[in-house]
Order: structure tokens, then C-alpha cells, then sequence
């Protein structure tokens, strides 16, 4: 399995320069602008460090924040949910138990601020994962969602599909206590021991550094695949990966059903066709093939297997749903990465500016020193200057000139122009406009016409919630899929009704609703 560890390995490196621009919007976002590193006379420092130096102070005026958060209030206030439509109209009524099921599966996982959450990390960084699975958590088992952190996702590189449909590795890194990864992998006293043996080599860097160079030789890859997060974790790589086995893709001409089986299922096929033969009924075709499946390995960062098999959920895929934002060849582009560049020339201007007042004179006494008198010092005439109602004896000669306070104007710089230009230059990038930002309309604006252009402003971000949208659908749809195969037993609900204080109940019959074909629809 070292051969699965260095696979995954190279996903995750070759993730590095999107976690690097990632974390370079982040900071961006929440502040930390002036972190960028500059070389100056072959001295790498910040550009916050660069600034002090200089004797300057480095301003920052957080636009990007602002941004964020209005599209994250676009929508919110979209409140939008999922409905299950069938496929037959004599089986809606079971799919309307299955949207309410659904609903509170949401519910539980709170996926209201989870959503949220999600856009705000599409926002910034272009990519977002959940993980879906069912188990045991919060004294309760059920259909779990998880937010998968980028800087611990990873996918191969060479998927190009904006749908993630040709990915052919996808995986995660868990960094869990010892007592997380005995409740979960361990089930008899003998798996405890084992995994207690193999986390207590792995918690000595040492020697987990020393087994990676006799495995793939000296490498320039982030240790940080390899060691935990934090002291005292275990650092578990979760890796899915498709994988080859001959199958029979099966026709059956009575019933026009299509589906796909083991070899080894080949005889009973062979014996209802001999039975189907004689009776003069339509047989069962069959075609072998090679079939494509998901496999899952969970690792050690020395390379043990603490658990494999075939995916087992009934959706024959990775519990994964992601999202790469716009992924043209493969690329990812955030929504902040598009006005770092005004943000970074706002805050220029803006130190610029502030500097220009600090070194500017303000209020200095040009005193010829042929007029100062004899019985006062500069001190004293400084000090008398401004004193209110201070006076002053002077002897002046011909042609002195006479003392004056001198004040410098930083008013025609063009500082201020710059400023508004950029700030709009804001605006036009991002698609946040000022309607809405919900900012006061001018004076003559009518209420029909400021409606009229909030809504021409969502349109620029009509494309980027259309994707999270479909993101969420597609989220819907596995959590769909998983309650329909692990809810094995009739459940009852009560759900809030229409009038206050009212419940419905709803009995969930796992029997009938495997059969019910149904789709996703997302409604106002």
C-alpha cells in the first residue's frame, strides 16, 4: 500500500500552489494585507516590515470583507430548499415524505450556516468539499455532513471535467486523537493493539522521517503530508481511487431492465435463460466488460492499511462532493483573487497619502533671525507664538522680511481621484454595486428604479450562486441516496404544520421508498 501513500502523496503536492493562493486571498479577506514578501537588496521581508522601516506606518482599508459578505447576504436571502419530485405522479406522495425526511436531515447537520460557511470558502479560495457519511455521532446514528477543509483535500490533477466526473483520486487528511481513531477503526482488542503499535512509531518524527527517505528517497514535498497538524494527533490519509474488475453488463428483454454483475453470477443467468428458452419468454443478454469502481484506502503516514474494501454506499461513488469554481483547463479562480490588485493599490494610496500629511509642514514658523530679540530665546519666541494672545517686540530693519507660518496643501495631489477611481473600479470587477450593498439611493431615485438595479447587480453573480447551487443539489442528492439505503427501518417524524404550535407526523417506510425513482428540484 506505499504505492496508494506516494499517490496520494503527489495529489496533495500538486495541490500546493492553489493551498498558497488560498492562503494568500485568506489573508487578503480578513485583513492581513501588507504580508505579501518583497526582496529589497537581498533581504526577503514583508511588505508590512518593508513600510516600518521606512518610517512609515502601513494603513489598509478592508474592502474585500465588505464584498464577501454582501454576496454571502445575496444568498441568505435567497432562502432556498430542496424539493424530491418522482419520476412516477402516482409516487409524489412519497417523495413529499422523502423531501420532509430530507429537510430534517439538514436540519441535524445545520446545513443553513453550513451553506453559508461553504460560499464564504468559495469566495475565497475557488474550491469547497463536504463528506457524507452515516454513523454513529451525538449519541445518535444517522446521515452525517462534514466540511473538508481545502489545505486537507485533495483530488488528481488531471481532471479537467467541471462536474469532477473523470476524477480517478480524491481523498482527505484526518488528523484524529488516539481515542477518535479507536472509536472509529478499532472493533476488537486485537485492531486496538494494532493501531495503538502503528501510531506509536508514528508519533516519533524521527523515525516517520526516516521511514519516508528509505521509501521514496530525499524529496522537496511538504512534511506537513505526513505529520499531524498538532501534537498528539494521528495523521490518517483517507484516499479513493478508481479501480478495474471484469463484470457482466446484463440485458433483460422481458422486463427492458439494464444492470451489470459479478462473473460468478454467469450459471444462475445461464439457467434462468434455459428455463426462460423453454417456456419461449424473452432471455437475459449478456455482454463482459470491464467495469470502473470506487475503492477507498485508509493509511497510516508509514504506510499501513488500517482499513480498504470497495466504496459501500448504493450511489457507487466516493463519499466526496466538491466544487472547483470556474475550473477552465483546470484552473481555479476565486471571487477575491479578481480584486486583490485594487485592494493592494487602495491601501497604497492610502499609506501614500498618510504619509504625505505626516511629512508635510503644518503650522512651521519661519523667524529671520535678525529679528529675534535680545532678551528671548527660540524657545521663548516659539512658545509665545503659540500662546493665545501672545505678543511679540521686534526691531526690523529695511527689507526684513517679516515672520510667517507656513501650512502645506496635500489637497491637489490626486490622491482623492485615485481613490474614487479605484473604488469603482471595485464595483465593476466584483458585481457588488452599491444597490446592492444596500447603500442609500440618491436623492430622485425612485423605488421601482433602485429594485430594478439590485436585481440588474445579482446578475453578475448569477453564475458563480448557479454553480454553488448545483453544488448543493448534488450534496442533496448523495444525502438522498444514503438515507434511502442505511434508513433500514421505519421511522416517525414530527414536523412543524402550518398553523402554530401544530405537528405532523410522518412514518418513513424504507420498503417502499427504494422503489420510488425521484429527482431533485430547488424551490423559493
Amino acid at each position: 500500500m506505499k504505492e496508494k501513500l506516494r499517490i496520494a502523496q503527489e495529489c496533495w503536492a500538486k495541490m500546493a500552489a492553489y493551498r498558497q493562493e488560498r492562503e494568500r486571498c485568506k489573508r487578503y479577506t480578513y485583513g492581513r494585507q501588507w504580508d505579501d514578501p518583497v526582496t529589497i537588496d537581498g533581504e526577503t521581508m514583508s511588505e508590512a516590515e518593508y513600510i516600518r522601516r521606512q518610517g512609515s506606518v502601513p494603513l489598509k482599508n478592508n474592502l474585500i470583507r465588505r464584498l464577501v459578505r454582501n454576496v454571502i447576504g445575496v444568498y441568505r436571502s435567497q432562502a432556498e430548499q430542496h424539493r424530491c419530485v418522482a419520476r412516477d405522479p402516482d409516487e409524489q406522495p412519497l417523495a413529499d415524505v422523502m423531501t420532509n425526511v430530507l429537510q430534517c436531515n439538514m436540519q441535524l447537520n445545520r446545513m443553513d450556516e453550513v451553506y453559508a460557511r461553504t460560499l464564504e470558502e468559495l469566495l475565497i479560495g475557488g474550491l469547497v468539499a463536504h463528506r457524507k457519511s452515516f454513523g454513529w455521532r451525538n449519541d445518535r446514528v444517522d446521515c452525517w455532513t462534514d466540511y473538508v477543509s481545502p489545505t486537507a483535500f485533495f483530488v488528481d490533477s488531471d481532471m479537467h471535467d467541471f462536474r469532477g466526473w473523470d476524477a480517478q483520486y480524491v481523498g482527505e487528511l484526518h488528523d484524529l486523537s488516539f481515542g477518535e481513531l479507536c472509536a472509529r477503526f478499532a472493533h476488537t482488542t486485537a485492531d486496538y493493539k494494532r493501531l495503538r503499535d502503528i501510531y506509536a512509531e508514528a508519533a516519533d518524527n524521527d523515525s516517520l522521517a526516516a521511514t519516508w527517505h528509505d521509501f521514496g528517497g530525499q524529496g522537496d514535498f511538504p512534511a506537513s503530508f505526513f505529520l499531524p497538524s498538532r501534537q498528539g494527533a494521528c495523521r490518517v490519509v483517507e484516499l479513493w481511487y478508481k479501480d478495474r474488475r471484469p463484470r457482466l453488463r446484463c440485458h433483460d428483454r422481458r422486463n427492458g431492465n439494464a444492470y451489470k454483475t459479478e462473473l460468478g453470477d454467469l450459471a444462475a443467468i445461464e439457467a434462468e435463460n434455459a428455463v426462460r428458452k423453454k417456456n419461449g419468454d424473452p432471455e437475459i443478454t449478456t455482454e463482459w466488460f470491464i467495469d470502473n469502481l470506487w475503492r477507498y484506502a485508509l493509511l497510516s503516514p508509514t504506510g499501513h492499511v488500517i482499513e480498504e474494501g470497495e466504496t459501500p454506499y448504493a450511489h457507487h461513488s466516493h463519499p466526496y462532493v466538491f466544487l472547483a469554481y470556474p475550473f477552465i483547463d483546470g484552473e481555479v479562480h476565486s471571487f477575491v483573487s479578481d480584486v486583490i490588485d485594487q485592494q493592494r493599490y487602495v491601501n497604497r494610496l492610502i499609506t501614500l497619502q498618510d504619509w504625505m500629511i505626516r511629512s508635510s509642514a503644518k503650522g512651521v514658523l519661519l523667524f529671520p533671525e535678525e529679528c529675534l530679540p535680545e532678551y528671548a530665546s527660540a524657545q521663548d519666541i516659539a512658545d509665545e507664538w503659540a500662546r493665545y494672545n501672545g505678543v511679540i517686540f521686534l526691531k526690523t530693519k529695511n527689507n526684513t522680511v517679516m515672520p510667517q507660518q507656513v501650512n502645506a496643501s496635500t489637497a491637489n495631489t490626486g490622491i482623492a481621484e485615485l481613490l474614487n477611481m479605484q473604488l469603482g473600479f471595485f464595483e465593476d470587477i466584483s458585481g457588488v454595486s452599491d444597490a446592492l450593498q444596500g447603500k442609500v439611493a440618491f436623492a430622485g431615485t425612485s423605488a421601482q428604479l433602485y429594485n430594478q438595479q439590485t436585481q440588474n447587480a445579482k446578475l453578475s453573480l448569477l453564475d458563480m450562486l448557479d454553480s454553488f447551487r448545483n453544488f448543493t443539489t448534488e450534496a442533496a442528492y448523495k444525502d438522498l441516496k444514503n438515507i434511502v439505503q442505511y434508513y433500514d427501518e421505519p421511522r416517525v417524524f414530527n414536523i412543524a404544520g402550518h398553523q402554530p404550535d401544530t405537528l405532523r407526523r410522518i412514518i418513513y417506510d424504507p420498503l417502499r421508498m427504494r422503489d420510488v425513482e425521484m429527482d431533485l428540484r430547488v424551490e423559493s
